[in-house]
């Protein structure tokens, strides 16, 4: 069976998973796991996808990037995926683990991705530097203390932090923030 998996980093790139989902489609993916988170925070459907792989399944991904964070992530994605006799195929790439030489393409491939990212970091981290250096750079504006009237407003009906956070779409911690800057004025 193809299992196929999806993801976008943003809810704003709605287009993109389309565009992922479309090309799966078009292997003859016979099951779809798709989501709408960054790399860096909980990917359920990819858990989802992983654990309904069966032994002899291949797992197909349009792009490595949209399937691991690093070259770790990387390899115990695809030890999880061996453990249980699944292959890996990434369209984008004309890969598939099935075969020794797809093995070692993704590996070598993994490591390049890895170090891309890290050197666009570093030019990003530089690039922020020097625009605070310059003055210009003031970072994102704090949308969480925009909505403090509201998280006062909900603590003071009984709402829970965590449930004030997931109806203002704010982390926990900025409830907290809100809650404490507000006694402390």
């Amino acid at each position: 069976m193809l299992i196929g998996y999806a993801r976008t980093s943003t809810i704003e790139q709605r287009a993109g998973l389309e565009a992922q989902e479309r090309d799966l489609k078009a292997q003859g993916v016979d099951r779809l796991f798709g989501e709408q988170t960054s790399s860096v925070g909980a990917r359920d459907k990819l858990e989802d996808a992983l654990d309904f792989a069966r032994e002899g399944d291949t797992l197909v991904v349009t792009k490595l990037d949209r399937l691991a964070r690093s070259v770790g992530d990387l390899t115990a994605i695809v030890k999880r995926l061996e453990a249980k006799g699944v292959s890996l195929r990434i369209l984008g790439l004309g890969l598939d683990t099935a075969t020794p030489t797809g093995k070692l393409m993704l590996n070598l491939l993994g490591s390049i991705a890895q170090f891309e990212r890290e050197v666009m970091l570093e030019r990003q981290r530089e690039g922020i530097a020097k625009a605070k250096a310059e003055g210009r750079y003031k970072g994102r504006k704090p949308t969480a203390m925009e909505k403090r009237a509201d998280v006062v407003r909900l603590a003071g009906e009984g709402m829970t932090r965590e449930a004030i956070a997931a109806q203002l779409e704010i982390g926990v911690a900025s409830v907290y923030r809100a809650l404490r800057e507000q006694t402390a004025s």
